[in-house]
C-alpha cells in the first residue's frame, strides 16, 4: 500500500522557519519524482515545488522561490521541505504528492500557520 505521511508543521511567527518531512512507503521511493502542494483555507491546491527522482533537479513556484528548499533522502525514503522567511500567506495545509502506478497520491497533510 502506498503511504505518504507528512510531519513538521506548526505555528510559526512571520520570518520564522519550519522543516517539513514526508515519509514514503509501499513503492520504490527513489524511482519517482516528488512534489509538495499546499492548500490554503478557501482556496484550491497550489503546487509549491518538485524534485526529480535523483534529487538533482528542483523547481519552485515563484511565490516560494528563494525561501523554500526541497530535498530528499532516498536511503531513508523521505522527502523534505525547508521553509525559511515564512509569510502569513504561506499558511496552508502542506501535502507531499507523487504519481505511482498511474495514480496520483498525496498524504494527509500537515498544517502550517504563520501568524504573530
Amino acid at each position: 500500500e502506498v503511504q505518504l505521511v507528512e510531519s513538521g508543521g506548526g505555528l510559526v511567527q512571520p520570518g520564522g522557519s519550519l522543516r517539513l518531512s514526508c515519509a514514503a512507503s509501499g513503492f520504490t521511493f527513489g524511482s519517482y519524482d516528488m512534489s509538495w502542494v499546499r492548500q490554503a483555507p478557501g482556496k484550491g491546491p497550489e503546487w509549491v515545488s518538485v524534485i526529480n527522482w535523483t534529487g538533482v533537479n528542483t523547481y519552485y513556484a515563484d511565490s516560494v522561490k528563494g525561501r523554500f528548499t526541497i530535498s530528499r533522502d532516498n536511503a531513508k525514503n523521505t522527502l523534505y521541505l525547508q521553509m525559511n522567511s515564512l509569510k502569513p500567506e504561506d499558511t496552508a495545509v502542506y501535502y507531499c504528492a507523487t504519481e505511482v502506478f498511474g495514480t496520483k497520491r498525496r498524504g494527509q497533510g500537515t498544517q502550517v500557520t504563520v501568524s504573530s
